[in-house]
C-alpha cells in the first residue's frame, strides 16, 4: 500500500472541566452538595459565603490594601509553579473510612432509566420505610433555622443502641476480662440488635492462630452473651429471629411470674415459647395443623399464642436507630395557589435552605486584578475562574431542578389535588422532550432530589412511572393502579383475603388491563403478603 496524506474533517464532543463539573453537580444529593462546597469553600481563597448585608465595596475601602498587597505578594512567591499545577490538577484525597479499635479496657462509646449516556447542559408494626421526613418545611413554606437546628440537635442526642447497652453494663459488676468481652460483643452487633457472627469466628478474629487463647475468649464470650442477652431492650443479642422472640417471651414470662398473673396468661405465654421453638417457616405459613401436633394445643390456643408473637419486636435495636440518616430536606417546595375563576393552580420554587449562597472573594479578586505581574499570576488567575465556575454551575444545577420540577407539577397536576390515583404515565423522554434535555440528564435531576408537596414529600423519580392500557384505549399509571391495588386490599376481608387473581379481575371491571403476574410484582413492591400471610387467625 502506498503511503499518503489525507484530509478529514470530523465533529466529536470534548467534556471540558467545567461541562464535567456542571455533571457531577447535577447527580450530587443535597447533603452531597453541602459537602461538596465546604470542601470547594476550603480549597479556594477566591470562593466565600455570601451573608446578608455585604457590602464589598465598603469592606474594601475599610481594609488597608497595602497590607493585602505584601500579603499576596509573599504568599505568590511562596506558592511555587510545581505546587499549583498538582493543588489544580490533583483530585481532593477521598475521605479515609474511620474504623473503631476495641481494647481491653471496654468503653463508650420510576420506571425511568439510569442510563448515562448523553450529556447535557412483617413482625411487630411496619417494617422501616424508604426515606422518612423528619424535617418538612413550615406552613409558610420555608424551615426557620430554629426548626432545622431543633431537627438536628433532637438527632444528634439520640442514643445509640451500643451507648444504651454500655450504660447498662457499667452497673455490672464484672471482671476486667468480662467487662472486655461483653463491651465487644455489644460492639459486633448489628443495627437491628442482632449479634451475627458466631462466637467462634469472633474469637478467632482476635486470637489468631493460638487455639488455647481462641477456646478462652470463646468461654469469656458465652457468658457476656448471656449478660448481653438479659439487658434491655428485651431480645438483644440474638443470633436469628427465633432466639430474638423466645428471649422476649422469656422476659414477659418472668414479669408475669413476678406479678402473680392468671394461669391463663401463662399458659399462653408458655405455648408462645413452644411454637418459636419450632421450624419458623411453619409459624410464616401459619400451619396450624402441624404446630398443633407439635406443640399438643387446640387450634383456638394456637391463634392466641401466634396473635402474642405478632405483637413482639423482631428488631430491638429499631427504636434506637440513627434518626439524623431519615432527615429529608426537600429541594423543591410546591404549594397551592388560588388561579382565576376559583381554578386551583400550583407554585413551585426552590428551597432556599438547600441554596448555598456564594461569592467570589472581592478583596482577592481586586488585589489579583492589580498585581498581574507578581510570580504564580496565571496559576491563581486559574483559580479565581474556577471558583467562578463553580458558581455558575451551581446556579445551573438549580435552575435545572425548578425546571424539570415546574414540568413534572404541570403534568401530574391531578396527583397534587386527588393523590396516588389520580396519577398519570409519564417517563423521563416526556420531560426531557418538552425541555430539549437529554434523558440521562432528567435522570439525573430526579435522582436523590425531593419535592414538598401537600400529598406529602416524595423524590423527583416518584412521579414516573410506565402506563397500563385500558378498555377506552388510554393507559393508566402503574403508580395509580398499585395505589388502587392497596385500596382494594385494605378493604379486604381478612377471614377472605384477595388473590392476585381476584385483583385481577377487579382492575379489569375497572377497564384496568392488568396481568396476574403484574399484579403480584405491584403487590411486593408495596409489601403486601400473600393471602396465607394476610389471613386472619
Amino acid at each position: 500500500m502506498k503511503p499518503g496524506l489525507s484530509l478529514r474533517v470530523s465533529q466529536h464532543l470534548s467534556l471540558t472541566p467545567q461541562l464535567q463539573q456542571s455533571i457531577q453537580l447535577l447527580q450530587l444529593s443535597t447533603l452531597e452538595l453541602a459537602q461538596e462546597v465546604e470542601q470547594m469553600l476550603s480549597d479556594n481563597p477566591f470562593l466565600e459565603r455570601e451573608t446578608e448585608g455585604d457590602a464589598p465595596e465598603n469592606m474594601a475601602a475599610s481594609v488597608d490594601e497595602s497590607s493585602f498587597s505584601e500579603e499576596f505578594q509573599s504568599e505568590s512567591k511562596e506558592f511555587s509553579a510545581e505546587k499549583a499545577s498538582e493543588f489544580i490538577a490533583e483530585p481532593a484525597p477521598a475521605e479515609t473510612p474511620q474504623t473503631l479499635e476495641w481494647s481491653a479496657g471496654g468503653g463508650d462509646e420510576a420506571d425511568g432509566s439510569d442510563e448515562q449516556g448523553g450529556l447535557d447542559g412483617e413482625w411487630g408494626g411496619e417494617a422501616s420505610s424508604e426515606w422518612e421526613v423528619s424535617a418538612a418545611p413550615s406552613a409558610g413554606g420555608r424551615q426557620t433555622d430554629d426548626e432545622e437546628s431543633d431537627a438536628i440537635s433532637l438527632a444528634r442526642e439520640h442514643e445509640s443502641l451500643a451507648d444504651h447497652l454500655h450504660r447498662q453494663a457499667l452497673s455490672l459488676r464484672l471482671g476486667e476480662e468480662d467487662r472486655a468481652a461483653l463491651s465487644f460483643l455489644i460492639e459486633s452487633l448489628n443495627d437491628d440488635g442482632y449479634l451475627e457472627e458466631p462466637l467462634g469466628d469472633l474469637a478467632a478474629s482476635l486470637a489468631g492462630d493460638d487455639l488455647e487463647e481462641r477456646e478462652e475468649l470463646e468461654q469469656h464470650f458465652a457468658i457476656a452473651l448471656k449478660l448481653l442477652q438479659s439487658l434491655e431492650p428485651a431480645g438483644v443479642g440474638a443470633r436469628d429471629l427465633a432466639e430474638c422472640l423466645r428471649l422476649q417471651l422469656r422476659d414477659l414470662l418472668v414479669q408475669a411470674e413476678d406479678e402473680g398473673t392468671t394461669a391463663a396468661r401463662l399458659s399462653q405465654l408458655q405455648l408462645a415459647q413452644a411454637i418459636c421453638a419450632q421450624p419458623m417457616d411453619l409459624l410464616a405459613r401459619r400451619d396450624l395443623r402441624k404446630l398443633a401436633s407439635l406443640c399438643g394445643a387446640r387450634e383456638e390456643a394456637l391463634r392466641e399464642a401466634m396473635a402474642l408473637i405478632a405483637r413482639l419486636e423482631p428488631r430491638p435495636g429499631r427504636r434506637f436507630a440513627n434518626v439524623e440518616r431519615q432527615i429529608v430536606v426537600p429541594d423543591v417546595i410546591v404549594r397551592p395557589v388560588r388561579a382565576g375563576s376559583g381554578r386551583m393552580d400550583f407554585a413551585v420554587r426552590l428551597n432556599p435552605d438547600v441554596m448555598p449562597q456564594l461569592k467570589v472573594h472581592d478583596i482577592y479578586a481586586g488585589v489579583l486584578r492589580r498585581h498581574r505581574g507578581a510570580e504564580s499570576h496565571g496559576l491563581l488567575q486559574q483559580r479565581l475562574q474556577e471558583a467562578r465556575w463553580f458558581i455558575k454551575n451551581i446556579q445551573q444545577r438549580f435552575d435545572t431542578i425548578l425546571r424539570v420540577s415546574e414540568a413534572i407539577v404541570e403534568r401530574q397536576k391531578n396527583f397534587f389535588v386527588h393523590g396516588e390515583l389520580a396519577m398519570r404515565p409519564l417517563v423521563l423522554r416526556d420531560i426531557a422532550d418538552a425541555l430539549g434535555l437529554h434523558e440521562s440528564t432528567i435522570s439525573r435531576v430526579t435522582t436523590a432530589k425531593y419535592m414538598a408537596t401537600p400529598q406529602g414529600t416524595f423524590e423527583l423519580k416518584y412521579f414516573f412511572g410506565s402506563g397500563l392500557g385500558t378498555e377506552t384505549g388510554g393507559s393508566a399509571s402503574s403508580t395509580a393502579v398499585r395505589a388502587l391495588i392497596k385500596q382494594f386490599v385494605d378493604a379486604e376481608d381478612p377471614r377472605k383475603p384477595l388473590s392476585d387473581a381476584k385483583l385481577a379481575d377487579m382492575l379489569k371491571e375497572q377497564g384496568i388491563e392488568c396481568a396476574r403476574r403484574t399484579v403480584a410484582k405491584y403487590r411486593e413492591q408495596l409489601r403486601i403478603p400473600t393471602t396465607t400471610l394476610r389471613k386472619a387467625l
